[in-house]
């Protein structure tokens, strides 16, 4: 199902030639021979984070070594190493129920979820796949009943409803059911696997392939979870296409493998970090062992692709398969260190394309490469966020303006368990945790998950060639009652800047009067600000008692009186965050923190610039970096910006216009459509005595091109 006895062979004799190969595989023999050299522990179950669940998690990537070892050595220590491990799991398993940690999850047996009951049986029937033929036929009898049958039966029969779960749960589930349907040779496990339960195509690995992506490849629940998801998507694809090659698996749906693949890696930093849109992790990279047997998979089933070498080039590792060969095979023939650069994509998002989807605009590489995400489709499921427009920024090798993630202390015991958090759905989810408008201090669809899943914002216009002016437009109405909003946001370069410029254009619409927060939360230390404030030196309080607000503290407020900006310093970089706010606007400084006796929260500063009115208002904001600082060297250069204000010039249904401000004579004229999008319609808006026009759906009048 993985890796055949030709394969190894291979693999042996490549490995001298191949530094990734042989170094993957040195790892590979330094920790099974350090296992096997320790007494085998199978324990009893145990919390989520903890030793018996740790240790049942490292039995299944060991067991999963030593059979691919024995495929490629022949050394029997390997083979008896996954028989001894097997022997006290036959012994264990049958006299377990369900788990009594499992709290609110489907429960496995092993473990508090039937998740990790999944990932220790596909990760196994690969062992025992590598070493049946060196188990006698009483060896694998008592393993098959004890352990293997009742396991995938306890997944696909007892779990039937999160087996046929159109979810990350049930990709799973049906990939390592099926996987070991392969190695007993029973077609039922095979079929309930590919099919659902009741064989009709309402579950089953297929209907996830169906569902779960849009055409594009982008996967509901965001780069995290797809980063997750890979590993049972490809193991089982890996293993239908080696048993059932007439289902053709690697062609389904146009090819879906194949988009998902690049759409997750494209859904990266420049420096192979996930963007941590939804539920994520901020550090989880590309390095992940899921992310690697998915690249050299896919790397090996549908063709060379530079850029994955650029990614596994960062990754340094292969695994021990004949796609392992061929990807450790074409980096030792590379001259040069293979380097990734993607280009700047909108992926559509849902099953057929029509829910809105995710912009990304890069510029630059290097200590220059920048990126600017935004995200508006679907909610992304139960590990979605309320955040519809919401955006992300990565300048300087760092991201500037980052998204909170997921408020989890994963697998570490001692915090609640290594679960997700209480503050997960207080904060984290919570629209005023992310950089997009908040109305009336509330969350969108008023938090409610079914309401804001039956429901996507919708792509307006994108426009990502990487040359001076890219941008991207999107609007998400009926996420507030009454209100429509729409943003639009320009990645622009010019000559007279060192780097790329954000330029972001949000809109509101309504008929009542809304208080209109515009969040926006950075990393490093606060520099200046040109708002004059009160700072709460002596007492601090949240900043409300809902909607994530009750775990905000208010560290200072003030009122804007002029142009209004705001610079920090981050890395070696500075960034200076300039608005058009109106005159009398709040400006809040605050932290993260507070509401949390159990200091859960990662405490981290954010700006509220706050706005009260009715009808139309546009936030038009420059985000800038700008300079440079040294620590070591004790130096500092271009502190201060060089855009010096933003004006609103218009803002009607047809069009928003604004003028952007900065030294040395800089002056842009930014136009952009609020209307139905089109490429050749001409617009013209009167304000002030001036007229203003442009053709297509935006235009950027007074940058100064590089050469």
């Amino acid at each position: 199902i993985f890796l055949s006895r030709q394969e190894g062979a291979a693999i042996r004799a490549a490995a001298p030639r191949y530094p990734m190969l042989r170094d993957a595989l040195a790892r590979a023999r330094a920790t099974v021979d350090a296992a096997i050299a320790k007494p085998t522990d199978v324990p009893p179950p145990g919390e989520a984070g903890g030793y018996a669940h740790e240790r049942h998690k490292q039995n299944y990537r060991e067991m999963q070594l030593a059979g691919e070892l024995y495929r490629i050595t022949g050394q029997p220590k390997y083979a008896h190493f996954v028989r001894d491990m097997l022997e006290k799991y036959a012994v264990l398993y049958p006299t377990l129920g369900a788990h009594p940690l499992s709290k609110n999850q489907a429960p496995g047996k092993l473990f508090h979820q039937s998740l990790n009951e999944a990932n220790w049986l596909l990760a196994t029937a690969i062992a025992y796949d590598c070493v049946i033929d060196a188990l006698t036929p009483a060896e694998r009898a008592r393993f098959e009943k004890n352990v293997f049958r009742p396991m995938a039966d306890w997944l696909s029969v007892t779990q039937a409803h999160e087996f046929d779960r159109i979810h990350n749960h049930g990709t799973w589930a049906t990939a390592a059911v099926g996987m070991i349907g392969y190695v007993l040779r029973d077609s039922a496990y095979v079929h309930r696997a590919l099919y659902g339960t009741t064989g009709d195509r309402t579950g089953g690995f297929l209907r996830q392939l169906d569902l779960l992506f849009s055409p594009d490849g982008y996967y509901m629940e965001g780069p995290y979870y797809i980063r997750y998801a890979l590993m049972p998507f490809f193991h089982f694809a890996e293993a239908v296409e080696r048993n059932d090659p007439g289902v053709k698996i690697y062609q389904y749906r146009d090819q879906i493998l194949k988009k998902a693949l690049y759409a997750a890696m494209q859904g990266t930093y420049p420096n192979g970090v996930f963007v941590p849109i939804n539920d994520a992790s901020r550090t989880m990279d590309i390095t992940s062992p899921e992310a690697i047997v998915a690249l050299d998979l896919a790397y090996a089933r549908y063709g060379a692709n530079e850029n994955l070498l650029g990614l596994a080039a960062i990754q340094r590792d292969v695994v021990l398969s004949g796609a392992g060969v061929a990807v450790a095979r074409d980096m030792a023939a590379a001259r040069a260190t293979p380097q990734a650069h993607w280009p700047s994509v909108e992926f559509r998002d849902g099953p057929e394309g029509k829910d809105g989807g995710l912009g990304i605009l890069r510029a630059g590489r290097g200590d220059s490469a920048t990126m600017l995400l935004m995200k508006y489709g679907v909610h992304g499921q139960g590990h979605g966020h309320f955040d519809k427009l919401h955006f992300v920024f990565y300048n300087g090798g760092r991201e500037v303006v980052p998204d909170y993630g997921f408020s989890r202390w994963i697998n570490v015991e001692p915090k609640f368990g290594g679960r997700y958090l209480p503050e997960n759905d207080s904060y984290a989810m919570q629209t005023v945790a992310h950089n997009t408008v908040v109305v009336d201090s509330a969350t969108q669809s008023n938090g409610n998950e079914k309401a804001d899943e039956a429901k996507a914002a919708q792509r307006h216009y994108f426009h990502g060639t990487d040359g001076a002016v890219q941008v991207m437009s999107a609007k998400a109405d009926g996420f507030y009652d009454g209100v429509g909003m729409q943003r639009t946001m320009f990645l622009l370069r010019d000559a007279r800047l060192p780097y790329p410029v954000v330029v972001d254009l949000y809109r509101l619409r309504s008929q009542g009067a809304h208080q209109y927060d515009l969040p926006l939360h950075f990393r490093g230390q606060l520099v200046t600000t040109s708002a004059k404030y009160d700072a709460h030196v002596k007492e601090q309080r949240a900043l409300g008692g809902r909607a994530g607000y009750e775990h905000i503290w208010g560290e200072a407020d003030g009122t804007v009186v002029g142009p209004f900006q705001l610079t920090w310093l981050d890395g070696n970089r500075y960034y200076t965050w300039t608005s058009a706010a109106t005159p009398g606007a709040t400006v809040i400084l605050g932290r993260t923190g507070a509401g949390d006796p159990n200091f859960n929260l990662i405490s981290e500063p954010l700006a509220i610039l706050r706005e009260r009115g009715a009808g139309s208002h546009l936030f038009a904001s420059v985000i800038e970096p700008h300079g440079y600082f040294s620590e070591k060297e004790e130096r500092s250069a271009d502190a201060r910006p060089a855009i010096t204000g933003v004006s609103v010039l218009a803002s009607t249904d047809e069009g928003s216009v604004i003028e952007v401000r900065g030294k040395g004579g800089l002056v842009w004229v930014v136009m952009t459509t609020n209307g139905a999008p089109s490429a050749t319609a001409t617009h013209r808006i009167e304000a002030d005595g001036r007229t203003y026009s442009w053709t297509g759906n935006f235009a950027v009048h007074g940058l100064q091109p590089a050469r």
